[in-house]
């Protein structure tokens, strides 16, 4: 029969009392011992029960989510907490959960706050570099419940406040110190840089407070404009999906006229979610997660000297009902559902408003920010929130040849198909991850590679290395299941299943649409494949005249 290491250690120290107790017996008859198993101190028995915990793997079950020991650093300190990294709260308790000063974690879910001090020993810790907190303790303060089943090594956490939203009714990232830089675009139409840059930095905050440059942003990338022809959200994504950037705003300063092509990016985006158009839930829980959230508008004010109809000076309030397509992005950093519906120049249904960030200046609203009422017609239709910031030595190599990422679709008139792109290991590597957009919601996916890559009968021999689905519209980077050795000069190709439940062109492509900022679409930087059922595949750039939004991401050996 087979028994775990935590039972047979118990049975050892059971023996070991036992053998104990019997030599008091034997010395003098007429005493007999108490059993003292009972009276085991906690500092000898709850480091035995850790370490063999431990020893095997720890799986989690939180709010319908399941991790492993295996996937995350999770361990049962010599306390019996399971301690957990900072850096999966948020997603795990669909909470913001932050460290301030390097020495405070605060999680907020619901209206209700968890706050824990490192020398106050209650449940935050910090280990080789990296934060954790105890999900016992944090349940007893966010409304959880939480058990740890020690027959097969589980916990299980859920939410006792059913029925209740995620997010409060009020919520201001300012109070929080995570909204960046008030800045002014000047009489550039940099709104688009802007408020990604800000949204970024935003994300970023409050562990990291860093600056990135507008100039590069606008004038850096891959497409065809200047800093007076504006621009639009998908331009910074495809931008930092690139790695072109970001670059600190002191090595490319604002409003000097030139920009230095020769900087290379200091952080690495890998993930970017579109959120729903008008999806207000949505967008609310982006905020209180993530950071700032960039959004459009339709504005009407030129300046802060401008007057209009559709906004109220006095109260900073801002709400246009017309037909007009947005002109103006801006960047979302908090909401009031009780935000007085008499404080907008328009009459309207009811009360709420997002608090946003402008690029105007502080002396435009309310120190730079002012309120959009939730009736406002454009106002959360297009939204991007970033949401994967890494370091830029995550990976060694990047090979792509979508510079400027997502401008159209492709298909098949039906929801799934498959894409390859085909690329040449420049070194020996370790190819990791794979990054691809996911063109709407609930996106499910199949990464394969092709190692020595000849033709198209080669994909008959590809490899599955990851598979899996995406809740938002956006910008993914997949790691592999397994790392795929490449030789230098190696030909090998990124293979991607996509299903897109609804859609009838799944795939992201990049072409010239014809428009003048489009105009530096190059399709000589690529070699792609479609295929309706993965059997038969064409070229895509001597089919359909474009490239694939397939990158691949590796590591040298």
């Amino acid at each position: 029969m087979k028994y775990s290491k935590r039972y047979i250690a118990f049975t050892l120290i059971l023996a070991l009392i036992f053998v104990s107790n019997f030599y008091i017996y034997a010395k003098d008859s007429s005493t007999l011992g108490a059993f003292r198993g009972a009276q085991i101190d906690n500092t000898i028995w709850s480091p035995l029960v850790a370490a063999d915990v431990n020893g095997t793997t720890i799986r989690l079950r939180i709010e319908n989510k399941e991790y492993t020991s295996e996937d995350e650093h999770v361990y049962m300190d010599e306390n019996r907490n399971i301690m957990v990294p900072v850096s999966m709260l948020r997603d795990a308790l669909n909470s913001s959960a932050h460290v301030y000063n390097k020495n405070e974690l605060l999680v907020e879910k619901h209206s209700l706050t968890a706050d824990f001090k490192l020398a106050d020993d209650n449940g935050f810790v910090q280990y080789k570099g990296q934060f954790y907190a105890s999900l016992d303790k944090l349940s007893k303060l966010l409304d959880m419940t939480c058990s740890f089943d020690t027959a097969t090594n589980t916990l299980t956490m859920t939410d006792k406040s059913e029925g209740v939203s995620t997010v409060p009714t009020k919520y201001d990232l300012r109070e929080r110190q995570r909204v960046s830089l008030i800045r002014d675009q000047g009489s550039y139409g940099t709104c688009w840089a802007f408020a990604a840059t800000s949204a970024l930095e935003s994300a970023l905050m409050p562990e990291e407070q860093l600056l990135f440059s507008v100039d590069h942003m606008s004038m850096s990338n891959s497409f065809n404009v200047n800093q007076y022809d504006g621009g639009e959200y998908t331009m910074g994504m495809a931008y930092l999906a690139a790695w072109q950037g970001p670059v600190y705003d002191a090595d490319d300063p604002y409003g000097d006229g030139v920009t230095r092509d020769d900087l290379a990016a200091v952080k690495h985006v890998q993930q970017m979610l579109i959120i729903d158009g008008k999806d207000y839930q949505g967008i609310k829980e982006a905020v209180f997660k993530y950071g700032g959230v960039q959004t459009s508008l339709y504005s009407t004010i030129a300046s802060s000297k401008t007057k209009t109809p559709y906004y109220n000076k006095q109260t900073n309030s801002y709400c246009y009902m017309g037909q007009d397509k947005p002109n103006h992005d801006v960047v979302i950093i908090g909401w009031d559902d009780n935000y007085p519906k008499e404080n907008f120049n328009v009459d309207l249904e009811g009360d709420g408003a997002f608090i946003c960030q402008n690029s105007w200046g502080s002396s435009f609203g309310d120190n730079g920010v002012f309120y959009v009422s939730y009736y406002d017609t454009n106002v959360g239709t297009h939204n991007v929130v970033y949401t994967d910031i890494e370091s830029a030595d995550n990976y060694d190599n990047i090979y792509q040849s979508d510079l400027c990422g997502w401008v159209g679709k492709m298909g098949y008139d039906k929801e799934d198909m498959y894409g390859a792109n085909i690329f040449t290991a420049q070194s020996a590597e370790s190819l990791r991850a794979s990054g691809f957009y996911a063109t709407a919601a609930d996106t499910s996916y199949k990464l394969y590679v092709v190692k020595n890559f000849e033709n198209e009968y080669s994909f008959k021999n590809k490899t599955l290395v990851a598979e899996g689905s995406l809740k938002n519209a956006g910008y993914y980077t997949v790691d592999f299941d397994e790392p795929v050795d490449l030789e230098s000069g190696e030909r090998y190709a990124i293979v991607l299943y996509i299903n897109t439940p609804g859609s009838t062109h799944p795939m992201a492509i990049e072409y010239n649409s014809g428009e003048a900022y489009m105009s530096t679409v190059n399709l000589d930087d690529g070699e792609g494949y479609i295929s309706y059922d993965g059997v038969a595949y064409i070229n895509v750039k001597e089919k359909q005249d474009c490239n694939l939004c397939i990158k691949a991401f590796s590591d040298n050996r």
